[in-house]
């Protein structure tokens, strides 16, 4: 999740892989409100949730959209997005994020 960061987070960034083409981080929300703080990704993206459960993402404009996800199943988004995205679990929850450098 590079790019830009305006804030800086609660959840934890742990970068496995890093080359010239891929870069893979899981992302680690120990609470509910956790968050990855507002940030401009500058690359497409793939995120691989580690859990079932929701997350709430904060959008530029103040809109907030709460999304479901299921354990392994992906979910493939564009460079260009601007957001914070919060745990919105009562339990720890995390996410691997597969980004696309070149």
């Amino acid at each position: 999740m590079c790019g830009s960061a305006a804030s800086v987070g609660t959840s934890v960034a742990t970068v496995f892989i890093e080359n010239e083409r891929t870069r893979v981080t899981e992302w680690r929300f120990a609470a509910r409100g956790d968050n990855t703080g507002w940030h401009t990704h500058e690359y497409d993206y793939v995120v691989v949730p580690q859990f079932d459960g929701f997350l709430e993402i904060e959008m530029e404009g103040g809109e907030r959209i709460r999304s479901e996800l299921k354990t392994g199943v992906p979910y493939f988004r564009p460079a260009g997005a601007t957001h914070d995205v919060i745990n919105g679990n009562d339990f720890e929850c995390a996410f691997v994020e597969i980004e696309f450098l070149g």
